[in-house]
């Protein structure tokens, strides 16, 4: 998805002037290519994220549609109060690109975790949230961002996600049905996804999937026109538990007073001491193919 989406945006600069690239030291190789063909569009400002973030901000108010590149800790974290202050108070058409989304980087513990990111970016008015399932979302998300009025946030995984989606071309703040199904609707976002689609091999009756690419504003119209027929609710996320888009969905169902029991598949709110690359960590918090299969087939036996 990373490649993707910085690929996209490089491209776009063969009829554009205005994209400018600021790294914080980081995205070392991705740059390269893009480094060479304008190296006046392109900055790293090291490790100085309150800088970088101001920096970003100033920049953009010239007139550049500027990318700020790092891993989420440092995009996100380190700098909220310049990316508070600076560009979603002002509304700055800035899009933070945040790489290493949800437990991509395990082992390497809670420094480079990104298990909170969308419970701090849901607090800053004005930011967009997305987060691509697939390299399909992030280059529409890329595409999107362009075009932007807005600060946007695009959370990533970093490489080699497998692609999910068959059609390339919908609207990228809409959710999208990637299965149909009755009774029980799994609504997910970010690289959680292949767990998702590995989950659905070998089942009798498959639950309706939806993808959530657009975390914040999230079109609850739009999908709540797609849930009919629909009973229970699974949200899945690489995020904790609370804060992300079981928390949504869940603050959804009690402001409209909606029918739908939920059920919210996450990251326990907890310091992750466990040592596990990614996989067995997926399975440790119980957002593994298998634990989902085993949920879906309880709930189908009641």
């Amino acid at each position: 998805m990373r490649n993707t989406f910085i690929n996209t945006i490089i491209d776009a600069c063969k009829t554009r002037e205005d994209v400018f690239i600021i790294s914080g030291d980081a995205g070392l190789g991705v740059f390269d290519e893009f480094k060479v063909k304008y190296p006046d569009r392109f900055l790293n400002l090291g490790v100085a994220e309150q800088n970088m973030a101001s920096f970003t901000a100033g920049l953009s108010m010239t007139g550049f549609k500027v990318y700020m590149y790092n891993i989420i800790p440092f995009v996100l974290y380190r700098c909220y109060e310049q990316v508070r202050n600076d560009i979603c108070y002002q509304e700055l058409p800035v899009t933070l690109v945040g790489i290493g989304s949800g437990i991509t980087y395990a082992p390497q513990g809670m420094t480079h975790y990104s298990v909170e990111d969308i419970g701090i970016a849901r607090t800053l008015p004005n930011l967009e949230i997305i987060s691509p399932v697939d390299p399909v979302e992030a280059k529409l998300a890329a595409s999107y961002s362009l075009d932007c009025k807005s600060p946007v946030y695009v959370r990533l995984a970093k490489r080699g996600e497998p692609k999910i989606h068959k059609d390339e071309y919908f609207d990228i703040t809409k959710p999208q049905i990637i299965r149909e199904g009755t009774k029980i609707a799994i609504l997910f976002h970010g690289s959680i996804g292949t767990e998702v689609m590995d989950s659905l091999e070998g089942m009798k009756k498959t639950p309706m999937v939806i993808s959530i690419p657009m975390i914040s504003p999230l079109d609850y119209d739009f999908l709540l026109a797609r849930l009919k027929n629909i009973q229970i609710l699974i949200t899945v996320e690489e995020h904790f538990i609370e804060g992300g888009l079981g928390s949504i969905i869940s603050d959804w169902i009690v402001r409209e007073g909606l029918h739908f029991k939920l059920i919210k598949l996450g990251i326990k709110n907890e310091f992750i001491h466990a040592i596990k690359d990614n996989r067995s960590m997926r399975s440790f918090y119980g957002i593994s193919s298998e634990n989902i299969k085993n949920m879906i087939a309880g709930l189908e036996d009641e």
